[in-house]
């Protein structure tokens, strides 16, 4: 608890999420980052399924309530904000000593007041028993009083009047002792509480808005004419690889060592590619030769391109790669990459040539402390998802994902499956060219991880809203003013592909 309401955490290690979560709770800002998106989509799913206490904000109008009933202290009655980093409403412990007692002034107020009240009862209680009980002596039980030997000889003269006057004395002296130590713990010296703030029971709370980044190339980059220049140069075969972008030996080796164990995954088992063999090639982009079988037994030729270790691979070193694969006769071009280019997105094939993008795990970074068991998802293909942009009556449009496009190596062919391998997809429904802002969010799968959560905000929530949440259709939205909008769709492992439309 080293931080304040309102400071902002940061965790470069983000893991499972506990640190953004529990910030969360504690209404601190929070920032982490991972290297794994698979740990991201982890912390975003529990994140957003998360239920977390309500607390009272000092800058409230039920927290200053609650502080001037805990406190004792009149609170200011001007308009609040509900600014968090005034804190919360906290629970706190008196430290009591004799000194805030000796000079607590409140305490001869209280007693003097009730005194009037308690002698007069303590007198007519003597009168009715002939008695000369000092407030001291007067007994707690009545009844057991009157069993002893001296309480015997006055039974006679108790009736209900007595009975009424005793417990009212009692009543009285009970409720004097509490106000004086309620007095005392108000002006005692007290330690605040901050892991136990007051909590409003009647609201649920969910986390707040927040975004999830990536360094992925996500700019659409405007069509200059050294761009452009570089496309036809790899179209025509002419593209020569810049030192920059030719992998390490020791890198490229790697890689090639844990693709040939560990194949190349897509969303369904049966759609892995295990290579027989995986040997070197002397190109100038491709690194290497792979070799796997299709359906029907027959052995199929995949040419490998390798990215850089630290950096982005272009559309342009994609088509240039595309094109030594298709001279030398390969059925496939795998792509490997930590990043790929943002308009590389739609470059599926180059002619008969299937290229299939393969995202690498950034644990390869650390491939000295990796063991080589084939059995990490290191190698992953997203396909190109199929969108359907659908104009409404109205004039607005609207997003429809139909699925996702996957390379089946038993056929060489790529086919369209279905929305179950989408986990979430994401809208920016005004798209700057420069960052993506997530304005619509849907949530697809075979399993609805938020179904608790709508289960326990049941009375709270709008169904019919809640229900457009888990939808291949996204709800209609105005033209953009920048002319584009942006569908970024993450499948179950994290991966995630960028489509931006013209409209």
């Amino acid at each position: 608890m080293t931080t304040d309401p309102g400071d902002l955490v940061l965790d470069p290690t983000c893991g499972s999420g506990t640190s953004a979560t529990v910030a969360e709770q504690w209404g601190r800002r929070w920032i982490t980052i991972d290297t794994s998106r698979v740990a991201l989509a982890l912390a975003r799913t529990r994140l957003m399924s998360a239920r977390y206490p309500f607390y009272l904000l000092a800058d409230s109008a039920e927290g200053r309530a609650q502080e001037q009933k805990v406190s004792g202290r009149i609170q200011p009655q001007g308009l609040t904000s509900g600014d968090i980093r005034q804190g919360f409403v906290y629970e706190r412990a008196p430290h009591i000593t004799l000194k805030s007692i000796a000079n607590n002034a409140e305490i001869d107020v209280i007693w003097e007041r009730w005194q009037g009240v308690l002698e007069s009862l303590r007198q007519e209680v003597n009168e009715k028993l002939t008695t000369g009980f000092e407030e001291w002596e007067i007994p707690r039980n009545l009844d057991h009083w009157l069993g002893t030997k001296e309480g015997a000889s006055k039974a006679a003269l108790v009736n209900a009047r007595v009975r009424e006057l005793h417990k009212d004395w009692w009543e009285g002296s009970i409720a004097r002792q509490k106000e004086i130590d309620a007095s005392i713990a108000r002006a005692a010296d007290v330690e605040m509480l901050y892991d136990r703030p007051h909590e409003d029971k009647s609201k649920v709370r969910v986390a707040g808005p927040f975004t999830v980044e990536s360094l992925s190339p996500h700019r659409v980059v405007t069509a200059r004419d050294d761009t452009l220049a570089g496309e036809i140069r790899a179209g025509e075969g002419g593209m020569q690889p810049d030192p920059k972008n030719v992998p390490e030996i020791d890198f490229g080796q790697m890689v090639l060592d844990h693709l040939r164990t560990a194949g190349v995954h897509q969303q369904e088992k049966r759609d892995t590619i295990r290579f027989n063999s995986v040997e070197p090639w002397p190109g100038n982009f491709l690194a290497a030769e792979g070799r796997y079988n299709d359906g029907d037994g027959r052995e199929k030729r995949a040419g490998i391109l390798i990215g850089p270790e630290f950096g982005t691979l272009t559309r342009s070193q994609i088509t240039a790669a595309a094109r030594e694969a298709s001279d030398a006769r390969f059925d496939a071009l795998i792509a490997c990459a930590f990043n790929f280019e943002a308009q590389a997105s739609d470059l599926n094939r180059l002619g008969p040539l299937a290229i299939l993008k393969a995202r690498m795990n950034p644990d390869l970074h650390m491939a000295e402390d990796l063991k080589n068991t084939g059995k990490g998802n290191l190698f992953v293909v997203f396909g190109e998802p199929d969108v359907d942009l659908i104009e409404t009556a109205q004039g607005e449009l609207q997003v429809k994902v139909n699925g996702i496009d996957i390379f089946d190596p038993s056929t060489g062919e790529i086919r369209s499956d279905d929305v179950k391998g989408i986990a979430a997809w994401f809208i920016d429904t005004d798209y700057n060219e420069e960052s993506f802002f997530v304005r619509h969010a849907y949530f697809l799968g075979a399993n609805d991880p938020y179904k608790s959560l709508k289960t326990a905000l049941k009375a709270e929530i709008d169904e019919e809203a809640w229900e457009t949440l888990y939808s291949d259709t996204s709800r209609p939205f105005p033209r953009p003013s920048t002319g584009r909008i942006a569908v970024k769709v993450i499948n179950h492992f994290g991966d995630e592909v960028l489509k931006v439309f013209g409209v």
